[in-house]
């Protein structure tokens, strides 16, 4: 067989992962040269209710070349500096995992290690006071980057809050302008050839859909890569035990906050996601140690404003497809696997899958190595990524209910229990091959659930205290007058909408 190649891409689903792949594949291809065709069925409505992101973001706008302010119009979205844990060490304790830099680094080690020693000796401040982003979080202030120098003014990493079926349509529109082809019907076969190869797929509607090339953004059901392809799923639900969420939207009471509010509740935990118009809301929990009614009546005790919508049931099961490409079909989004929202992570794999994808873009040989390692670069990322997610349930002080006994005393991957045990000795984060969260991001949140390291980098002690306080005194204040030159968050969207930013 001739190596030729594929010219018809044909995606299955619309929601944020069709439409992303949609809209990054019409800017990457000449759709002179590829045709790219997305199906949907009319009744089916998409899963998000509210998207709360990760900066990484930011490259897949700028990579479709989008403008941001035209964005933020809408989408309504609000901007996004970290996320609050609330409950989660113990009841009544909060902490934030913030995006950016905290402190700054000198003589070769990291600032934290610092930070750890001083802690000891009772001479530091909490972590927030030397993290700009913390700061703004609890002042409710925002700003992007602006040329200031040295100046933390000048490297702000920031994310969105925004309204899922507004991207997704947003999305839709770009898409559709750069000459995607929309079809709208109901898969009722699958066609294969004899290899297992999809052909093509037969609508509700008569319609024949061929293809050279699958993506199943076809939701939870994974109607290609599980239904036709039987590619099989790994459960991770011994380690992440939540299986459904409760969703609704309120008013919004107050200024939006620049950051994502996650409170940890008996079997669970409830979201708070502030947009321009609303907030959203939901309880993710397990199900074996709470009833729904149960479930849906701690969601609705804990609105902050008045219910704007029905209450909606999601069920799923956290873990991942064993393969994320089979043959010519590639998985995206929820047909791919789950992974709880607790880190915002849900859009990044969609980004970090379709950024491989262009990477490992096929011919119609479909080279099995390249296959294997899209696969095996997948499954990195999604391990490294629920060890991250596993941590904040595990390390923990609370044992009040069964759920969180559970998940305080059961066993966890080797992968997260090497990390954690090198961070109770000496402070040490080690980070694998690039994986998605940083040693600070770990930092954050191993602090602020608990952990306590016995040391920290043994070349701090090159360093007098008094001379690391001085440092530290003036970072501290450097980043409060940084904070200080920070408009509030409203005021900026504000201005955002008049179009005066």
């Amino acid at each position: 067989m001739s190596i030729q190649s594929i010219k018809n891409i044909t995606i299955l689903g619309g929601g944020t992962a069709g439409w992303m792949a949609a809209a990054a594949l019409a800017k990457v291809l000449p759709t002179s040269k590829y045709t790219i065709s997305l199906i949907e069925a009319q009744d089916i409505a998409p899963v998000g209710v509210g998207e709360a992101t990760i900066p990484q973001i930011l490259l897949f706008n700028k990579l479709l070349e989008i403008n941001e302010d035209d964005f933020i119009r809408a989408t309504k979205a609000t901007f996004k500096l970290g996320i609050q844990f609330e409950n989660w060490r113990q009841l009544g304790d909060k902490y934030i995992h913030a995006f950016g830099d905290v402190g700054k680094d000198f003589e070769g080690v990291p600032f934290y290690h610092y930070w750890l020693k001083l802690k000891q000796l009772n001479q530091a401040e909490d972590i927030d006071q030397y993290c700009l982003a913390s700061l703004a979080c609890h002042e409710k202030r925002f700003m992007r980057s602006v040329d200031a120098g040295n100046s933390p003014l000048s490297n702000i990493a920031y994310s969105y809050h925004f309204d899922a079926g507004l991207y997704g349509q947003y999305l839709k529109k770009y898409a559709l302008q750069r000459g995607v082809k929309h079809i709208v019907g109901k898969v009722e076969q699958v066609q294969q050839l004899d290899n297992g190869y999809i052909s093509g797929l037969m609508l509700n509607t008569g319609q024949f859909c061929n293809g050279d090339f699958f993506i199943d953004c076809s939701g939870f059901k994974g109607e290609l890569i599980s239904r036709t392809l039987n590619v099989g799923y790994q459960d991770w639900s011994h380690w992440l035990p939540c299986d459904s969420a409760i969703t609704c939207q309120s008013e919004l009471v107050g200024e939006p906050v620049p950051y994502t509010r996650s409170i940890a509740k008996s079997a669970g935990w409830q979201w708070q996601i502030p947009l321009q118009h609303r907030l959203g809301n939901g309880y993710v929990f397990a199900s074996k140690y709470l009833y729904e009614t149960e479930a849906e009546h701690s969601l609705l005790a804990g609105l902050s404003g008045k219910q704007l919508t029905d209450t909606r049931l999601i069920k799923f099961k956290t873990g991942k497809r064993a393969k994320a490409w089979d043959k010519n079909c590639l998985a995206l989004g929820l047909a791919s696997g789950f992974i709880e929202p607790l880190e915002s992570t849900s859009i990044h794999l969609i980004q970090s899958t379709l950024a491989k994808l262009f990477s490992f873009f096929p011919d119609n040989g479909f080279a099995q190595a390249d296959i294997d390692e899209f696969n095996r670069q997948i499954d990195f990322e999604m391990e490294k990524i629920r060890d991250f997610i596993i941590l904040h349930y595990h390390v923990t002080e609370r044992a009040d209910s069964p759920f969180w006994l559970y998940c305080k005393t059961m066993d966890i991957p080797e992968t997260l229990q090497q990390k954690i045990a090198q961070f109770k000795q000496n402070g040490r984060i080690s980070r694998f091959n690039q994986e998605m969260f940083n040693e600070l991001s770990w930092f954050e949140v191993m602090y602020g659930q608990g952990l306590r390291p016995k040391g920290y980098h043994a070349l701090v002690d090159r360093l007098a205290p008094e001379f690391i306080q001085n440092r530290f005194e003036q970072i501290q204040k450097v980043i409060r007058t940084s904070v200080d030159c920070m408009p509030s968050h409203q005021s900026y969207i504000d201005d955002i909408l008049k179009g005066s930013n």
